[in-house]
């Protein structure tokens, strides 16, 4: 009898587990939508890795840092001048720091890639996760919106910006915006993962800015 209860038991766990999980996995997928596709009257132009970059700003209750990213390649797709589809890939090897100098910025800098043995795992480990990614899935009333995936996690974000063309380029320049950086499973010194920082923590919002240019394929 005690037996059949137990079984009984294990069984309406694992069966609760399971909803649970298909729950979690259900409102993950509601987080992110599916990536815009461009119309056959959408031109493609090829993001000049060169002239973009993406601007970073990093705060704690002592200070801040600020800096920026490149981005390896992207294409963003224009109709009539107006967006309708794209994506960029973002250099995580190439985070920069501009507020310091010397050891101190090349210390900031190795920190945030994860390159400082046995803290791989404190920021963006970039040996494990080279690169970033955005996908658009909409623009409307000048907010674009897209899935952004950093360490293989995948969030919807969105962000107001202005497209503006000049002859055969063109020029998306974001306002600044934040994202919280514990979606992406970058936690250290979170003081909402970790309550027990006191005022030795780093907050969980980072400040972005985007600027893109592309030309004409």
């Amino acid at each position: 009898m005690k037996s059949t209860f137990l079984k009984i038991t294990l069984m309406a766990f694992i069966t609760v587990g399971a909803f649970s999980c298909k729950n979690a996995e259900k409102e993950a997928e509601a987080m992110t939508e599916v990536a815009a596709e461009a119309t056959d009257m959408a031109t493609e132009y090829t993001v000049d890795t060169a002239a973009s970059q993406i601007m970073w700003e990093g705060a704690k209750p002592t200070g801040k840092h600020h800096g920026t990213i490149k981005l390896s390649s992207g294409t963003i797709h224009l109709n009539e001048g107006k967006a309708e589809a794209g994506n960029f890939v973002i250099d995580m090897n190439s985070i920069n720091d501009e507020d310091l100098e010397g050891e101190d910025k090349a210390n900031l800098e190795a920190h945030l890639k994860g390159t400082v043995e046995g803290k791989e795992g404190d920021f963006f480990n970039v040996k494990e996760y080279p690169t970033a990614k955005f996908e658009m899935t909409g623009i409307e009333n000048n907010v674009v919106k897209g899935n952004l995936t950093i360490k293989d996690k995948t969030n919807a974000i969105e962000f107001p910006a202005t497209v503006t063309m000049e002859g055969d380029k063109m020029l998306l320049k974001s306002e600044t915006f934040e994202i919280d950086r514990t979606k992406w499973d970058v936690n250290y010194g979170s003081k909402s993962i970790f309550p027990s920082l006191g005022d030795k923590f780093i907050n969980d919002t980072m400040k972005i800015t985007v600027s893109l240019v592309a030309t004409k394929a």
